[in-house]
């Protein structure tokens, strides 16, 4: 598209779209912003990235992203040795390398979108091969409840968030606390144990990454080389998931309005 079509649809002239483009112009308006993802036909990756890279807060869309970048696909591919899981701002796990299903069950059976998410499984006690540390735990869950609320700001319409968030609030005492309390966390790189049910118990480094512009959170589970968590993880490579699926059979059954107490992810 070229400049002068660009204007057009915008209403913006030629000159000023040339030094938007030289980087000469005054910082855009949001409304300018919002003009030139428009006439781009720019998803809503793209037009998070656009309003950053401008210095303005993205705007709320209807629905969280669940788009997984290409650049994020070829991450997966190119981190063969570590376990990997990306997970859109609701922690829902999207995407996956073969050493996160070897490691931790094969997601892939799993229908409905609640066995997935990384909150609901934890605030409702459902099967989990990795424990943390009760000092551990009470870091991770201030950080997911403050991740849920800052995306619950950012996508107020999205249905499936809304209904994880009220769902959890009815189940479990603890996250409702935190929810209410506006308690702000970060995550931290930690160690932690995957009690794998053929190889046992294996420790792990264990850090969760952002990917500006696209709102994904990337869990990167992985060794020191040469160690005896490594060979496992490189035995995990080897062997693929076997018959060991995603513990997920326990989803839909905590919703009864009962209290349940968290375990670890």
């Amino acid at each position: 598209m070229g400049r002068a079509e660009l204007a057009r649809l915008t209403g913006l002239s030629v000159d000023h779209i040339t030094r938007l483009e030289q980087g000469r112009a005054i910082m855009p308006s949001s409304q300018v912003l919002a003009s030139l993802a428009q006439a781009l036909h720019l998803d809503d990756v793209e037009r998070r990235h656009l309003f950053l890279l401008a210095g303005h807060a993205p705007p709320a869309t209807d629905q969280v992203p669940r788009r997984v970048p290409a650049s994020v696909r070829r991450m997966l591919d190119g981190m063969a040795g570590a376990a990997v899981g990306v997970h859109d701002a609701a922690w829902s796990l999207i995407a996956w390398n073969p050493l996160w299903a070897a490691l931790l069950g094969d997601p892939a059976p799993s229908a409905g979108a609640l066995c997935r998410n990384v909150a609901w499984r934890h605030f409702t006690a459902s099967p989990s091969r990795v424990t943390r540390s009760p000092e551990q735990t009470a870091r991770f869950e201030t950080a997911l409840v403050g991740d849920l609320r800052a995306a619950a700001v950012r996508y107020p319409t999205d249905v499936e968030l809304r209904n994880l968030v009220a769902r959890l609030r009815r189940t479990n005492n603890r996250f409702t606390e935190l929810w209410t309390s506006r308690f702000v966390g970060s995550h931290e790189g930690e160690a932690v144990t995957v009690h794998h049910p053929d190889l046992g118990a294996v420790d792990l480094d264990c850090d969760i990454l952002s990917v500006p512009g696209c709102d994904l959170r990337i869990i990167v589970q992985s060794a020191d080389p040469g160690s005896s968590a490594a060979q496992a993880l490189g035995l995990l490579g080897v062997i693929g998931t076997g018959t060991l699926p995603f513990e997920d059979d326990i989803a839909e059954q905590h919703d009864d309005g009962r209290e349940q107490q968290p375990a670890g992810l």
